[in-house]
This record gives C-alpha cells, structure tokens and sequence, in this order.
C-alpha cells in the first residue's frame, strides 16, 4: 500500500533530512563532516531534547527519530531524505522509498539465535515454531522459505529473555558482536541477512524537488568516494 504523501513540493520550506539516535548517528558523524552538512552541536548530543536541528546548509534541517521510525517519516513525507538500516527497509519495504546509497556504516545482521544448551535446533525440528522477535515480516518470511510456520511473539526489547521464559523457540535479532546473546546462554544459528545503513529518499520528492534531493545525494556519493580515496 502506497503511504500518503505530506506536501512535499513545497520548495519554499526546508528539506528534512532524518536522521536515527544511537549508534548509527555516531557512525554518520564523520559522513556528515565529508559532506559538508554540519547540524546543530547539540544533534549529536544524545542528551538533547531537542528533535529538529539546523544545519550550515542554508535549506536543510535535520530531525532525529528512532532508528526504527526513520523509514516511516520518509515514505510517509514527513522527511524528504534520511539515512535507515537495511534491516528496517526490509521490515517494512515501501514502496514510496527509493534507497540510491549504501553508507557502508552500521555493519551487523539479522540473525537466529536458540539457547546453547539445546541438543537439537527447534528451527529444524519442526514445522511450526513460536519466535520472539521485533522483526516479524522478516521472521515469517524467512522460515516459511523453509516450510516453517512463525508464530511471532513480538517484543521491542529484551528478545534474548523469550527462550529462558519459555516464551519462544528461537529469536530473531539484529546482532552486532554477539556478547549479549552470549551474555544470555543463546547462540546464532542462522542468518539471514547482513545489514548496512542505506541513504533513503521520498520517491515523490525526488521527483518534486530533483535538484535539491539529487545534489544532496551526490553529496553523500562523494563522501563515499573520499573516504575510500583516504583508506
């Protein structure tokens, strides 16, 4: 389903670049400074209450949102351009989303983990199981590929509790390192993608507003090109 669109050929008013919290945000920082695109000092404070910021370019603020809710502002209009793991794009696969780059930055995956001490993996001993996970479209999808039907139990944290309560098989988690799976008695089984962070755009505001949106992209293009010239 299309989402609906804000006015975004409004060209009097500011583009609006999202931006996540947490760690990917820390990973932009230098991407940013690349581009020329400075946002407010406080921006990269994660104690700031603030949520909207300007930027040294003269017509572009930046909104900082969850990392999970980035992609939903730009299909929705709400921001014109932002920066979301892959792992949300494939969540939700909008269409009205257009992904031109891969930052490269925020390297993880999306995996299956069960508790260590299990002898046998409930993922492949069975034909249908119960999952913990705040991922579910890319949970059902992935274990109906192997003809297994995903009861999703849908958490938004603390996934790697579900198995030592009972209250699912298996979780599927975005992980980083692995310590706090370890950390928790689980281990990966499977995974099922890797992700990076992707530079997305509203299709409609690509199309309304192609200059600006094209030069801010080709900023982002070169950033890349730099840093590679620099390793």
């Amino acid at each position: 389903m299309t989402a609906p669109q804000n006015d975004m050929d409004n060209t009097s008013s500011p583009l609006i670049l999202a931006l996540p919290k947490g760690r990917i945000l820390k990973a932009l920082i230098p991407v940013l400074k690349r581009t020329g695109i400075e946002p407010d000092p406080d921006c990269l404070d994660e104690s700031s209450r603030r949520l909207r910021f300007k930027t040294s370019h003269p017509n572009l603020d930046v909104v900082r949102v969850r990392s999970f809710d980035v992609a939903t502002f730009v299909a929705y209009g709400g921001a014109h351009i932002g920066v979301c793991g892959a792992d949300v794009l494939m969540e939700f696969d909008y269409p009205d989303i257009y992904a031109p780059l891969d930052l490269g930055i925020g390297a993880c995956r999306i995996s299956v983990a069960r508790p260590k001490d299990e002898k046998e993996d409930p993922a492949k001993a069975q034909s249908r199981i119960r999952v913990a996970t705040k991922y579910p479209t890319i949970a059902r999808k992935h274990f109906a590929s192997q003809a297994i039907n995903a009861e999703i139990v849908h958490l938004h944290g603390a996934m790697e509790l579900a198995p030592t309560l009972d209250l699912a098989s298996v979780i599927v988690d975005l992980v980083d390192t692995g310590s706090t799976l370890r950390a928790n008695g689980l281990m990966e089984t499977e995974t099922i993608a890797e992700i990076t962070s992707r530079l997305i755009v509203n299709r409609v505001a690509l199309k309304t507003r192609s200059e600006e949106i094209s030069a801010l992209i080709e900023r982002f293009r070169a950033s890349l090109s730099e840093e590679n010239i620099s390793l």
